[in-house]
């Protein structure tokens, strides 16, 4: 392919967003610069991605390096652990009943970030500057990008995957409208007696939920939304009786729970730009979008974020930051994020309610989903693919008129 006419691309940022990026830039046929410290191997973490993100790292090539470490989902359910006069019924969600064996794979970051890691570094087309960007210019033309050791990078256009306090995002002029929660998320995995049958619990309580995933073997990981006082508390005990209290939450649904090393603490925040793209700049993943871990969204819509503006770049080849490349990016994301976060704190705030109007809404809009298959299909297919779920739909009662 001729370079002279496939503008550079800058990707700031070396978390998964960046890393995901840079890879599908080069593999689209762009020369890729990469700026960012070498990926961190040592996150205690782990990511739900669904099926349409598999697909995209499976194109990269590093799906069937991780898949071996991850451990598949097929089933979710919500179950109301408040103590409140209206609770809500169980909702279970099981792929199978949209035809898919899964949907998706809880992946343990340990393991993404240096499979990624490894394919970049592997890819002729990815050039890796492993320094940080200290001061960024941009210009009509192009997005610079003065890096610490002194050197500097152009390029048509700049992919801000450097997170939620993004200084590309700060360069480009985009503000943000910001939220901090009363809330803290307890992060760690445990081993468990029981078999997890493949199956996620979110326990919704009234400081947040309680999120339960499969990891290979009797193992799972945990995300606990809490007051950030309690966080603190918990994070203190000692393994044995953490143990006990994440059992007692879970209501012994997985047995005897030993719960591994490596607690960690994340303050709740959200964060929602004014616009996604401007002045040569583009935002994914985090700098995109920030909201409370709820339904596993996070990276999912980085990965979107980050496919649609590939897609858009391939229309743009000679300059995809023009002004043009960048509205159609706004464009195209704006909806996907806006009711993807939009969403999450409408449910994070009905949760954090003690008033009866909210608890009802919430009640009534889980037992509908529960008891009525269509509509529980149609959330289950807009989860993975949005846009899918209205299509299926419209399918189904289009079926209903030509009979």
């Amino acid at each position: 392919m001729d370079h002279q006419q496939t503008a550079r691309i800058l990707v700031a940022g070396s978390g998964p967003a960046g890393l995901i990026a840079a890879l599908g830039f080069a593999d689209a046929g762009f020369p890729v610069t990469l700026v960012g410290p070498e990926a961190n191997g040592q996150d205690g973490r782990t990511t739900a991605l669904m099926n349409p993100a598999l697909k995209i790292l499976g194109r990269l090539g590093v799906l069937d390096e991780v898949r071996s470490k991850a451990a598949s989902l097929k089933v979710m359910r919500i179950v109301d652990a408040t103590n409140r006069l209206i609770r809500s019924p169980v909702v279970i969600f099981r792929a199978s009943e949209i035809g898919e064996q899964q949907f998706g794979l809880n992946l343990p970051n340990s393991a993404l970030n240096p499979a990624l890691a490894g394919a970049v570094a592997a890819h002729s087309g990815i050039e890796w500057r492993k320094s940080m960007v200290a001061t960024w210019r941009l210009d009509a033309d192009h997005a610079h990008a003065i890096l610490s050791d002194g050197s500097e990078v152009a390029a048509s256009l700049a992919v801000a995957a450097d997170g939620r306090l993004s200084p590309a995002r700060e360069a480009a002029g985009i503000s943000t409208s910001a939220r901090s929660y009363p809330q803290a998320a307890l992060v760690l995995n445990f081993g468990h007696r029981s078999d997890h049958a493949f199956t996620s619990t979110e326990f919704h309580t009234e400081t947040g939920p309680f999120t339960q995933v499969p990891l290979p073997g009797n193992r799972s990981s945990l995300v606990w939304v809490v007051e950030p006082e309690m966080a603190k508390e918990l994070v203190a005990l000692d393994d044995a009786t953490l143990s006990m209290r994440v059992e007692q939450r879970m209501q012994s649904m997985l047995g005897r729970v030993s719960v591994e090393p490596g607690r960690q603490i994340y303050a709740l925040s959200g964060v929602t730009p004014r616009c996604f793209a401007r002045n040569r700049v583009a935002l994914v993943g985090e700098a995109a979008h920030v909201f409370p871990p709820i339904g596993a969204q996070g990276l999912n819509l980085g990965i979107r974020d980050i496919d649609d503006l590939i897609g858009i770049a391939c229309e743009n080849r000679t300059d995809p930051g023009a002004v043009k490349a960048l509205a159609a990016y706004d464009f195209r994301r704006r909806p996907d994020i806006l009711a993807r976060s939009g969403a999450v704190n409408l449910l994070n705030k009905s949760l954090l309610s003690d008033m009866l109007p909210a608890q009802m809404a919430r009640s009534a809009g889980l037992g509908v989903l529960g008891g009525f298959a269509p509509l529980r299909a149609f959330f289950m297919r807009e989860g993975l693919r949005p846009g899918s779920g209205f299509a299926a739909l419209a399918g189904g009662l289009w079926k209903q008129v030509r009979r």
